[in-house]
């Protein structure tokens, strides 16, 4: 699987590109900027995008997905939990100052049960609430796409509507800190980590805390 992180968006949020390199069939995850750069890494690998997925949608993640939707013809994915607040889109936008976006027409929910498959990958949904109620990861082989529920030395903030710091503590330590600490995490801002790494060092997580 090759995965290609892509800061996008006014705030420079981390848009994955996942490819499975027999098929080209590839997955977007957080569309939050211009559709252009993530079509430059499509085009560089021969890549054909099969879905459209969010780890949440809060603005940042998710406000370049019309046109996303519009280049590809593909639905959006977002986990139940978070569908209002994608729908919402334009209300986001316009409380935090940032612009009129707005939302994707054809929106489609998952849940935790749910596999997404590129070629004979599968992308495996981990509800992750806290920082929404529809917070998920999506765990392909040793990769971890994390969102906002993980970062590297911290978590995602619970202090929006919808968020809770005692269930996004629930979900780090009984769901994420469970996988293999070998684990690369890709977070939805800033740099990648090990779960490992964030077991032994997160605070207030960590096993030195």
């Amino acid at each position: 699987m090759i995965i290609k992180t892509v800061p996008n968006g006014i705030l420079q949020a981390n848009t994955y590109v996942l490819i499975d390199e027999d098929t080209k069939e590839a997955a977007i995850i957080d569309c939050g900027g211009e559709f252009a750069v993530i079509d430059d890494v499509l085009q560089k690998y021969g890549a054909k995008p099969k879905y459209i997925l969010n780890t949440h949608a809060h603005f940042d993640h998710v406000m370049g997905e019309k046109e996303a939707q519009e280049k590809t013809g593909l639905p959006v994915y977002v986990h139940e939990g978070d569908k209002r607040l994608l729908e919402g889109l334009k209300r986001q936008t316009a409380f935090f100052g940032v612009g009129d976006a707005q939302p994707p027409t054809e929106i489609r929910t998952f849940d935790e049960n749910t596999v997404f498959k590129l070629g004979n990958q599968e992308i495996k949904v981990i509800h992750t609430p806290g920082h929404t109620p529809g917070s998920v990861c999506f765990l392909v082989g040793e990769a971890l796409i994390s969102g906002d529920t993980l970062f590297y030395g911290s978590i995602g903030r619970t202090d929006f509507e919808g968020g809770s710091f005692s269930q996004i503590s629930d979900s780090i330590q009984n769901k994420l800190f469970k996988l293999d600490d070998n684990i690369t995490v890709y977070p939805g801002h800033d740099a990648q980590t090990t779960i490992g790494y964030e077991k032994k060092y997160n605070s207030p997580f960590g096993k030195n805390n």
